[in-house]
């Protein structure tokens, strides 16, 4: 039986995969289309999302749920937006497993992180998340990286953390998983503005100012769901903004980005801080939590305010102690 499976093919999960593999252990990857599924297991490569990155031998492609699940550690890569109805539908499947999810957001529907979608849908599975300033392309390609793995048992955040490290990937454990699904989540958002202010030619310093004021909004946000800000100020807050909001190799970034520069975007890539702005401008709204770069961003994302207009709108609000 393989210890390990990776439920979702997209670029991050088959980057998991492939190093999880690499350093020995049996894996399998779940795809969701069995076409993609058997052109992988034959071609040794994602092609159509992680191209060039070979597949280790120890990992298997399936696209047979039954056959993934049958492992005790199901790591779960599907995007957010898709998690909860993902996990309904296969609650069954996932009873007494070990569920350690790899998706980074918040639901548009409900407002919840990860950690709240997997626990109230399958109560009785081990719960736990994967965080942290990561690339799958650097993954894949055998790249050092560190990431948080948060759980509220500390017994099994060391034991995954055993399980789950890889010859490249070095694991920290945190008991606060609240707090790393947050940052994990809020970065995203800020991500999309800092690209916003380099594409719109607002400069580098604006996008310092960005990053600053918008990690104290992650830390607002996060601390009223219970978190620890000493949390946001780890891997999987402060040095997950620090790559987001730097890279053209970031999704959120690129994508604001090209909105700045007036490009048109692509609708068929997964942006994962679009849905997440709109849902905790929501959210912060209801706890009373004073978020007004991502209130800006959502503003811009709805067509409700133009770039320029949401500058002067950030610089004219009242002067303040910092």
């Amino acid at each position: 039986m393989n210890e390990i499976s990776v439920l979702g093919a997209g670029a991050f999960g088959t980057a998991l995969a492939i190093s999880l593999a690499q350093s020995g252990r049996k894996v399998t990857l779940w795809a969701r289309s069995a076409e993609a599924a058997t052109a992988m297991q034959k071609q040794r490569e994602n092609a159509l999302r992680l191209p060039g990155k070979p597949f280790p031998e120890p990992l298997n492609v399936t696209s047979d749920l039954a056959v993934a699940t049958a492992a005790p550690i199901l790591l779960l890569a599907v995007p957010m937006q898709q998690l909860a109805h993902f996990a309904e539908e296969n609650k069954a499947r996932f009873q007494q497993k070990t569920l350690v999810s790899c998706c980074k957001g918040v639901d548009l529907k409900t407002g919840r992180g990860p950690i709240a979608v997997l626990e109230d849908t399958v109560p009785d599975a081990t719960v736990a998340i994967l965080s942290g300033p990561s690339f799958a392309v650097d993954i894949a390609d055998g790249l050092p990286t560190a990431l948080t793995l948060a759980t509220r048992d500390k017994a099994v955040a060391v034991a995954l953390q055993t399980r789950l490290s890889t010859d490249n990937i070095r694991l920290y454990t945190s008991l606060d998983p609240v707090g790393v699904e947050f940052g994990g989540a809020l970065k995203n958002v800020i991500a999309i503005a800092c690209g916003l202010a380099i594409g719109a030619g607002f400069g580098e310093s604006a996008r310092a100012a960005l990053m600053t004021r918008g990690f104290a909004e992650m830390q607002r946000l996060a601390v009223k769901q219970g978190a620890d800000p000493m949390t946001l100020a780890g891997l999987s807050g402060f040095g997950d903004l620090v790559l987001t909001c730097t890279s053209e190799k970031s999704r959120n970034y690129s994508h604001g980005l090209k909105l700045g520069r007036g490009v048109e975007i692509d609708p068929s890539v997964t942006v994962e801080g679009v849905a997440t702005a709109k849902a905790v401008a929501h959210l912060s709204a209801t706890l009373g939590v004073d978020m007004p770069i991502t209130t800006a961003v959502t503003q811009i994302l709805n067509g409700n305010l133009s770039i320029s207009e949401t500058v002067e709108l950030l610089l004219s609000r009242p002067l303040k102690r910092e």
